[in-house]
């Protein structure tokens, strides 16, 4: 018997592959881990909502793990909601820009152009070029407006702290917005040009903030806060909206 309550092979087989939670109507598969190092019980949706996770300490009985995740049935079912019931990008959807929906606007011809206008007093993304490169040419549209704001974010961040980064990179990563490495490599998801601009500065700032201060102490969040003044409600911001943000398709 395992210390969730389960024979190992139940555990191996129905846990991790065929267990199901629901939430907003649909049939979410579950995972439960059992890891040695952690200290409480943690839940994470997978990108695009695709999966749960519940991470648990050794020692955790199978209906506590069920009790953990009906507490945060609210939360999930808010984050669930939330999600785009179809994800691609496509012409006739509205993608948001520097939190700003953008219609999305495909016409022929100006090999592979992208440009953000407005027509008729609605903002648009107009995509020039073949049809089935679209979402391929916003996603590389999204990776150059974040090139350009985010450097002139970290130019103005680092010179506060008095620390330079040693290079910038864009990803497209699922399981963190950024991060900072020791040596002062700093990386940004580009999908974070889909977030207000408030929310863009507070990434940047978060990242910056860890030249100096490399963990999540007291005297970082100082850091980060004088550095962006509206780090709690951005950052609540991005616990709300990033699974929906992460959940578009680009390919």
């Amino acid at each position: 018997m395992s210390l969730l309550g389960f024979t190992p092979n139940f555990l191996k087989k129905a846990d991790a592959a065929e267990r199901t939670h629901m939430v907003a109507g649909r049939a979410i598969p579950l995972k439960i881990v059992e890891n040695a190092r952690a200290r409480r019980l943690t839940l994470r949706i997978a990108t695009a909502g695709e999966g749960l996770r519940v991470t648990t300490p050794p020692g955790i009985s199978f209906p506590d793990v069920l009790r953990f995740i009906a507490r945060h049935q609210d939360w999930l079912e808010e984050r669930y909601k939330k999600l785009p019931t179809d994800a691609q990008i496509r012409p006739g959807i509205k993608l948001p820009l520097r939190g700003k929906p953008h219609l999305i606007i495909h016409e022929e011809g100006r090999r592979g152009t992208v440009s953000a206008i407005v027509r008729e007093g609605e903002p648009v993304l107009l995509v020039h070029g073949e049809i089935e490169h679209l979402p391929r040419r916003v996603a590389d549209f999204l990776k150059r407006e974040a090139k350009h704001d985010i450097e002139a974010l970290v130019a103005k961040h680092t010179a506060t702290v008095g620390r330079k980064a040693k290079t910038i990179r864009y990803r497209d990563t699922s399981s963190r917005w950024g991060s900072c490495t020791h040596d002062g490599v700093l990386s940004f998801s580009w999908r974070i040009m889909m977030a207000p601009s408030p929310v863009i500065n507070y990434l940047v700032a978060h990242e910056v903030a860890h030249l100096k201060e490399m963990n999540h102490g007291p005297r970082f969040w100082k850091l980060c806060t004088e550095l962006c003044p509206d780090t709690e409600r951005c950052r609540d911001w991005l616990k709300r909206n990033g699974s929906s943000l992460q959940a578009l398709r680009f390919t």
